[in-house]
């Protein structure tokens, strides 16, 4: 069996590794990190919850009982599979290694799809007289809070360059 050399076509300038690089120290990587805040996934959760609460309230006083009912019903298929979803990231297993907190983060959403699915055919074989154009707004709402969570997340701090 004959081996293929390894080819040179694909060693490029662009290609090669700077020769500047240098790695952070400690106190550099620690710097970053504090310059950085992380937005817990509890605060998402949180939102979601108070701002269903609000969308449920709205949906009783202006359309009624069974509208927020079903409004209700969009905002809990979020809600719930979002918590156990947090649940799962924030968990001492999924904080053991690398691959175990990839894997873990997959294995959550699927979770997360699951009990949404699970929940939208509960809600639709429990609940009597179903709105679902209400229950999907509700639903729908209540998912675009992910998007608030970044768009107001804290502001990053001026990392200090602890070299100079």
């Amino acid at each position: 069996m004959v081996t293929i050399p390894p080819s040179k076509a694909y060693d490029t300038e662009h290609d090669s590794e700077p020769l500047d690089f240098v790695p952070l120290t400690r106190l550099q990587a620690q710097a970053l990190a504090r310059s950085n805040p992380v937005v817990s996934p509890w605060w998402v959760v949180l939102a979601q919850l108070l701002l269903g609460v609000a969308w449920v309230a709205l949906a009783w006083l202006v359309f009624g009982a069974l509208v927020a009912k079903s409004v209700a019903c969009g905002v809990l298929a979020v809600v719930l599979p979002a918590a156990l979803f947090a649940r799962g990231l924030t968990s001492q297993f999924a904080r053991a290694n690398a691959g175990v907190a990839v894997m873990s983060f997959f294995v959550w959403e699927l979770v997360k799809i699951v009990v949404t699915i699970g929940l939208l055919f509960a809600a639709h074989r429990l609940v009597r007289d179903l709105n679902w154009p209400a229950m999907l707004v509700g639903l729908i709402l209540t998912l675009k809070v992910y998007w608030l969570a970044l768009a107001f997340k804290r502001k990053a701090k001026p990392v200090q360059n602890i070299n100079a």
